[in-house]
């Protein structure tokens, strides 16, 4: 999680002002971690809000709040707010919520930023604390959690980590995009055979990759990205899947069924991969209980996709 700098940039040059909305502490249980944000901006009518914070009375009155912040100011808020005795939400914890207006000058500010840090008063002095986390920032690659800190918001600038390439724009890749996209943290390639199979509108962070041979692209992805396959050709999945097991990969799935991977199987041993490097491989994919629907079947590979990135997230943190 971190301070999705572009989604502000195209919601300001769409809206002129927005205000953003951001989780800067929580305290026992909470709908959200501290780095949940949210933009509202003023429109015709009740004016709109993408993000959230977390749902219900908290996220609806800071929405009021920053409408009315970009009506009448101010152009910065920390608010604090016991979500049980304020709000009468059952959550018992309780956060405080640092609001902020944005217009395009102000946003040529942040340029070049990895870290956004600045006070919650005006004027006030940079802690040592503070210092020492942009320090290591700048020296070391260290991303800071998003927090309040001695009476400054620390928040990293959002990147997209995890790379996923996905194979295929028929109905389950869309519907895979239409699911994954909106994920922070994934840096989506999405593969095919020509430009005329994508839909006509890509969703933004993703990257639409024609190739009249996709198996070719295989090279290019990098060794530690995940990868699901599932292309309208089983001679393209058989290529993609070669190709994959002779460079690595992250996680591997296949669309299909049980007879169409014991047959990829074969002709993948034929071609000289291990049973080992075949078991890396997952055929078929998604969770045949949620039935066979495009959207079902991308809801079952999208939990099991983001399952695996979170264990091995965890084991590399655990090597660190």
């Amino acid at each position: 999680m971190g301070f999705d700098l572009q989604g502000l940039k195209a919601a300001v040059a769409r809206h002129g002002r927005v205000a953003r909305v951001v989780v800067a502490q929580r305290r026992g249980s909470a709908p959200r971690d501290a780095g949940a944000a949210m933009l509202v901006w003023e429109g015709t009518r009740d004016g709109g809000q993408s993000g959230t914070i977390g749902g219900g009375t908290l996220e609806h009155q800071a929405s009021l709040v920053a409408r009315q912040m970009l009506a009448r100011g101010p152009d910065t808020r920390l608010s604090r707010h016991a979500l049980g005795p304020d709000l009468g939400q059952c959550c018992g914890g309780a956060v405080q919520l640092w609001s902020e207006v944005y217009d395009a000058a102000k946003l040529t500010l942040m340029e070049g930023q990895d870290v956004i840090a600045r006070p919650v008063v005006t004027g006030a002095d940079m802690p040592l604390a503070v210092r020492r986390i942009l320090t290591a920032a700048r020296g070391q690659g260290a991303r800071p959690a998003p927090q309040l800190l001695d009476g400054w918001m620390i928040e990293p600038v959002a990147k997209p980590e995890t790379a996923l390439w996905i194979w295929g724009a028929g109905h389950v890749g869309r519907a895979l995009v239409d699911v994954l996209s909106p994920l922070p943290d994934l840096a989506i390639t999405w593969v095919d055979t020509a430009g005329d199979r994508y839909p006509d509108s890509v969703p933004a962070g993703v990257t639409a990759l024609p190739a009249a041979n996709p198996a070719r692209l295989v090279g290019y992805a990098p060794a530690d990205a995940h990868h699901l396959i599932l292309t309208y050709s089983h001679e393209l999945d058989l290529a993609l899947c070669h190709g994959l097991l002779g460079q690595g990969f992250a996680s591997a799935g296949l669309i299909g069924s049980g007879t169409k991977w014991a047959r990829f199987r074969s002709r993948l041993a034929a071609l000289g991969h291990t049973p080992v490097q075949l078991a890396r491989i997952c055929c078929p994919i998604g969770d045949p209980a949620l039935g066979k629907h495009p959207q079902a079947i991308a809801i079952g590979v999208a939990a099991s996709l983001l399952t695996s990135i979170m264990v091995q997230t965890a084991s590399r943190e655990c090597r660190a």
